[in-house]
């Protein structure tokens, strides 16, 4: 996602967390998030959560799940692609 201003709203936040954390951004939008985190406690938080739930779970690979659970992770994220494609 290749942000188109400065200031950015929560929701694009949250859509940057993932890379955030795996370090993937640029530096122009880990600056943006960054600056979004030091004004926003509750994406502050979320950030705060994503990280303890990344610690606790470790790294699950598709293939260490139940079939039935890799097809239900599939359609939730299909059906979020979905309603992001209609916003």
């Amino acid at each position: 996602m290749k942000l188109t201003r400065t200031n950015i709203e929560c929701r694009q936040a949250v859509e940057l967390v993932s890379d955030y954390l795996d370090g993937l951004l640029s530096r122009t939008n880990r600056r943006t998030l960054e600056r979004h985190l030091s004004k926003c406690d509750g994406c502050t938080e979320y950030v705060r959560q994503m990280r303890v739930t990344i610690e606790l779970t470790g790294k699950v690979e598709p293939d260490d799940l139940e079939p039935s659970t890799l097809d239900g992770l599939v359609d939730l994220f299909q059906q979020y692609q979905a309603d992001r494609d209609r916003d």
